[in-house]
């Protein structure tokens, strides 16, 4: 199995095209064995992006703990802007102390992205957490300043020109970034991260799951009704996103290795026919609901 590495726009790093997303791994119920195991695993098969997040757990710290003695095989993206004990979300002092926290719990001393996770636009506006973010990366505490985010917010952070990337919704459900966000990140050498890669596998249930967070996408997947054309829904959900104009990693979160090696093995058989992908995007054209980016 052969993971495609691309360059992370102009920044110099370079992402493996599958990234692992680590928010299941925050669980408290995993063990640190199977964890550790998993992570290590993903790097020996070739992966080398890890997305986390102030929020996701005991994420951090446990990518710290497994992973430290590889740093110089891997990429650690992680997010902040709230959830520091005594400081206040989305002030200044809060993204310090986040960047902080994100490198003592990774054991390194450089981060290489650190978005605002999903920070409102008013926030945005005034300027304050995006002149912590760039202080703290003139300080050398990390590389890259990037956002994490959907819809306005997406497109003023795009737009501001203060940012080396961005993170995103992108996958079958969810395509109108592409178009837009995605498509002027990358035309400025931005790198870009696609989350919710495999739109939260609607496919997974037979009837509309009411009040989960998937169930949204259950909604437009029925509603565009793609043609997988004989492939696995993962499969083609995968390699659509993966393959995506403009998207340099599309991190995909799991806890079973052999689901990550299920995975890098889609990865390996390359984009999906032009065909195929003009039929996926004719369809979420034609259905489109002005549905908005889900965080």
């Amino acid at each position: 199995m052969n993971i495609p590495y691309r360059a992370f726009g102009n920044s110099g790093l370079s992402v493996s095209a599958i990234g692992f997303g680590a928010g299941q791994i925050g669980d408290e119920n995993l063990s640190e064995d199977h964890v550790g195991h998993l992570l290590n695993r993903a790097v020996d098969l070739g992966i080398n992006l890890f997305d986390t997040a102030r929020g996701y757990g005991l994420s951090e710290a446990r990518i710290g703990r497994h992973l430290a003695h590889r740093r110089n095989e891997i990429v650690l993206s992680t997010k902040v802007g709230y959830g520091i004990p005594g400081f206040a979300d989305w002030t200044y002092d809060c993204i310090v102390a986040g960047i902080d926290a994100a490198l003592g719990l990774m054991r390194t001393d450089v981060l290489d992205i650190v978005h605002l996770h999903s920070c409102p636009l008013n926030v945005l506006q005034q300027g304050e957490v995006i002149d912590a973010l760039e202080r703290a990366r003139e300080a050398g505490k990390f590389r890259i300043a990037a956002y994490s985010g959907e819809n306005a917010e997406l497109e003023w952070a795009v737009a501001s020109g203060r940012f080396g990337s961005l993170q995103c919704s992108v996958n079958l459900c969810e395509q109108r970034a592409l178009q837009g966000p995605v498509a002027l990140a990358a035309a400025r050498g931005q790198g870009v991260i696609a989350k919710r890669a495999v739109a939260n596998a609607p496919w997974r249930f037979a009837e509309r799951p009411h009040g989960h967070y998937c169930e949204e996408y259950w909604h437009r997947w029925k509603t565009i009704a793609i043609d997988p054309h004989g492939l696995d829904w993962q499969e083609l959900a995968i390699r659509y996103t993966c393959f995506a104009p403009g998207v340099s990693s599309a991190i995909i979160g799991t806890t079973s290795a052999e689901h990550l090696e299920r995975n890098i093995a889609y990865v390996s058989r390359g984009p999906l026919a032009p065909a195929l992908i003009a039929q996926i995007e004719d369809a979420f054209r034609r259905h489109d609901q002005n549905w908005v980016g889900q965080l």
